[in-house]
């Protein structure tokens, strides 16, 4: 009795096992019936199922890595490149997916990465090597992406997104692309040392006018200066003379002698009776230069 019941919970168990199944959140289900699609996309939890008549397929509901071989695409200068890049996608609709490629993700990727790979090859082409280089990606990369939507939505598949890995130039290429730019730097570098020595001369050419006339106008105030002096020189001596003309004449004859005897040994040829030792003979200068009274 104890063996039957055995046996019987045995087949219980095994029936439980083959009526029933789980859907998982991250997994998108088919539910056949005799070998035809009868439900899609089951809400996660337990299911039942007739043995025999139902079965179940399971695919991954994430998103998945597409890694496509680099490969060598022409710019418009008929310049080879080799990219290196990669996809994201995911299943959208698993009923079309399973139509599409009966289920089958290794056949699925092959196709997205034809797709890809001819989008890649158009957009290319509309590019100079330059712009592909430099900053043109994510225009490059955001085009393929919206040419292939709608192949991949035909597969039942989400594309998320396309990237580039990197870029890389043949050798013959990376020669005369860095040929190209040196010889570009040294073109933008001659125009700024050209920009540099103009800039230069004009400054050179305003300090020099400057200078000229900082100068004249110097010269000029002190020739006003100088001028404004004399006059005052000659005004103040007009006036001492006027006051007192023998002290005048006795100060001029002082400063006459203290420029004229500059050292010892000083040697005169003139006339003892001249006008100019006057005040040596007569220390009030009232004497004529001929020594009479």
């Amino acid at each position: 009795m104890l063996r039957i019941a055995g046996i019987g919970v045995i087949v219980a168990a095994i029936v439980i096992a083959l009526s029933t199944y789980t859907v998982d959140e991250r997994e998108r289900v088919i539910l056949f019936s005799l070998g035809e699609v009868r439900k899609v996309d089951l809400e996660p939890g337990l299911h039942l199922k007739f043995p025999l008549i139902n079965n179940v397929r399971f695919y991954d509901a994430r998103i998945m890595t597409l890694n496509i071989p680099p490969d060598r695409f022409l710019t418009s200068e008929a310049k080879n490149v080799i990219v290196d890049f990669y996809a994201k996608w995911r299943i959208e609709d698993v009923g079309q997916f399973f139509r599409a490629t009966g289920g089958d993700e290794r056949v699925t990727e092959d196709r997205l990465a034809q797709i890809l790979r001819d989008g890649m090859r158009n957009e290319f082409a509309r590019y100079e090597l330059t712009e592909v280089v430099s900053g043109e990606r994510d225009i490059i990369m955001g085009a393929v992406r919206d040419e292939a939507l709608e192949t991949a939505s035909a597969l039942g598949v989400d594309l998320v997104d396309v990237r580039i890995r990197r870029i890389d130039l043949p050798d013959e290429v990376s020669e005369s692309v860095y040929a190209r730019m040196s010889a570009e730097r040294q073109r933008v570098a001659q125009d700024f040392r050209a920009r540099g020595q103009e800039t230069a001369e004009r400054i050179r050419s305003r300090a020099d006018r400057d200078r000229t006339v900082i100068l004249a106008n110097a010269y000029r105030d002190s020739e006003e200066i100088r001028g404004s002096g004399d006059a005052q020189a000659t005004e103040i001596l007009g006036t001492a003379f006027g006051a007192d003309q023998d002290f005048f004449t006795f100060y001029r004859s002082l400063l006459a002698y203290r420029s004229s005897i500059t050292g010892e040994g000083s040697t005169f040829v003139i006339d003892p009776s001249s006008d100019f030792f006057r005040y040596f003979k007569d220390p009030a200068g009232r004497g004529q230069a001929n020594g009479s009274p």
